[in-house]
């Protein structure tokens, strides 16, 4: 016979929880007091490429990389689903096929949009003739 469920029987969780938080604290807190303290230019400075930066960068970086990888993201978890599909696509039965179709529909909804936007245009003249030819109209 089934039994309720009592405030007990989550004791060992509430356990592990608070085990949890004070082995992450203990650590942040130990690495807080052990670490040195004495930050200089050499440790201050860019490690990426090794140069050390003489002034400021004459232009901004462009927009555009920021949107490039944001449309990866989006495309990359439209993969995701896909592959997810593609492993089960036999016990979905015709429910599988349409949420698919409905899916696909809407990322290629997505696509042309972007693309008509001129997200994937590099060329920054025509899609600047674009946004203003929009906004005229």
């Amino acid at each position: 016979m089934l039994r309720g469920v009592t405030l007990a029987d989550y004791l060992p969780i509430a356990v592990m929880l608070v085990l949890a938080v004070v082995f992450v604290g203990a650590g942040l807190l130990t690495a807080r007091l052990v670490s040195p303290k004495n930050p200089t230019p050499e440790k201050l400075a860019p490690y990426e490429s090794g140069i050390v930066p003489e002034t400021e960068p004459s232009q901004r970086f462009p927009v555009k990389f920021y949107l490039v990888a944001m449309l990866f993201v989006v495309f990359d978890v439209e993969i995701i689903f896909f592959f997810a599909y593609a492993s089960i696509w036999t016990s979905l039965g015709w429910y599988g096929v349409a949420a698919m179709l409905i899916f696909t529909f809407f990322v290629a909804e997505t696509l042309a949009y972007v693309w008509k936007r001129g997200a994937l245009d590099w060329n920054t003249h025509q899609r600047r003739r674009y946004i203003e030819k929009e906004e005229a109209a």
